[in-house]
Parts: C-alpha cells; structure tokens; sequence
C-alpha cells in the first residue's frame, strides 16, 4: 500500500481486514502470545503497558522482531515500538466492531524520516500483513480460541521466484492448485491434505493457504519471498486440536527432512 507522508515528516502505511468474531474474541487473537502463535508466527507478549512483545521469524536471535508496548487497551487498541527502521517505529493495532458479528483489524506502521529509503521496505510489509491476515480470517471462521501448535520449514532456492516455486510445488502435488482444490502430497512425501482456501492473486500467484484435514486438523500457508537474489521458500503449519502436538513434531521431522534435501538452509546463511 503507498506510504502516506504528512509535513511532519511522520510516514505511514496500513493494512486491514474484516473477520468474524467478536472484539473480546479477536483481541485474544492478535494481542495475546498464544493468540498470534496461532496464525502468525510464534509469539511472547507481556500484556500490560510497558511489556515486550517478541515474534520469532526464523531460527537464531537474529530473525526475532523485539517491541516495547507503548500503549494498551483491550480489546480495543495497542501500540508497539521497535526500533528496526530509520527511526523507531510504532505499530498500531486496532479492532472496530462492525455488524454481524464481525471486526475490522487495522495494523498501522509510522515512523519519522526526511527521504524515500525505507518505503518500499514499509510498502512490503502490508503486503506482507494482507496474506498473513488471510490466515487470520481462516483461523477466526474455523478455529476461534483453539490454540495451535505451530511449526515453519524454510529453504533457499535462486531467482526467479516462478521457477523456486515450481520446485517447491511440483514434487508436492500442489502445483497449479486453485482454491476450492482438494490437494494431497504424493505418499512418499510429507504429510499435507485439505482444502486449498487461498491460491495467491493473477498478480502474485506463487501462495498457497490450506485449510488442513492432514496431519491434523489446521492451516498450512506456503509462500516465497524474493530477496538479494535468493527465494526464501516458507511454509508454516497450524495444527490444533487433541494430538496436534504429537502430530507437529511427526510432520516437522519430514518436512524438515524433504526440504532439507532439495533446498539450501537458512542456518547455512545465518552461520
């Protein structure tokens, strides 16, 4: 989304979404650890002005996004402060009650700078945010107030994006799926089945979003991200339920094992 700009020097951009629930049920979603670990990524938050909030990106400290909570009213609003970026940056999160039983979550970034360095970076994030806040929406219609038990794999293949993401579909099955698919990797690889709820837009086709039926009940997102040359491959699983624990690690073990053969690691970049 474009950076909006004011004579300040204040920069901004935005991003939201409309889910079902209500305000008490989506502030436990996106304002609580086990809430965002559940749909995002895992997450620590010390509910209270004046707390951290941690999520963890990636393997080693180095992919931890680290904020200070500035401002906190449930269920309602609140407000973290980082410092990555050109100066800090305060990360609004708000929730509007609409009708039939719904909500509007809006995230917005500002942060202060004299030029254009950091926009196109802050324009990404929306981005970013809108196909994560499809995870949101899946996760409120189907599995409001269940915590998940989450795991990621990531592999790193060469530009272009297209042709990382047919290595990574093709072996899978998944290649060309469309929503409303039902899809299933082949039996000698690692476990996912369900149905496609999200394949990426004509613009930008390389996502997929599944709502699981294997190995458990849950999410899988699949997305690549261009960057420096390189494709980050990553695929989040969101399992909930009675046995998700036991089946994440059961899965997180094949995964890691599949990926591991066919793609660079991102410890090898972070070493």
């Amino acid at each position: 989304m474009p950076v909006k700009k004011d004579a300040s020097g204040r920069r901004s951009v935005e991003a939201e979404v409309e889910v079902p629930g209500t305000p008490d049920q989506v502030w436990a979603a996106i304002a609580t650890g086990p809430g965002i670990s559940s749909w995002f990524v895992p997450s620590e938050v010390e509910e209270r002005t004046g707390g951290t909030a941690v999520s963890h990106f990636g393997p080693g400290n180095s992919m931890d996004s680290v904020g200070s909570i500035t401002e906190w009213a449930p269920p309602r609003r609140f407000v973290v402060e980082t410092t990555e970026g050109p100066s800090p940056v305060a990360t609004e999160w708000t929730v509007e009650a609409r009708g039939g039983g719904t909500c509007v979550v809006r995230v917005v970034h500002s942060w202060f700078a004299s030029n254009d360095d950091w926009d196109s970076q802050f324009e990404g994030h929306t981005y970013g945010w809108l196909s994560f806040f499809r995870v949101l929406k899946l996760y409120l219609a189907h599995f409001a107030g269940r915590h998940g038990t989450s795991f990621q794999v990531m592999g790193i293949a060469p530009e272009p994006k297209s042709e990382a993401w047919m290595a990574l579909t093709g072996p899978l099955g998944l290649a060309g799926a469309t929503a409303g698919d039902q899809v299933a990797t082949p039996a000698d690889g690692p476990p996912l089945a369900g149905a496609v709820a999200w394949a990426g837009q004509p613009e930008a086709p390389e996502e997929l979003l599944v709502q699981l039926d294997r190995p458990a009940p849950g999410l899988a997102h699949l997305v690549p991200h261009a960057m420096g040359g390189k494709v980050y491959l990553t695929i989040r699983f969101y399992l909930y339920g009675e046995g998700a624990g036991d089946a994440a690690r059961q899965a997180e073990t094949a995964w890691t094992a599949w990926i591991g053969a066919r793609f660079a690691s991102p410890t090898e970049e972070v070493s």
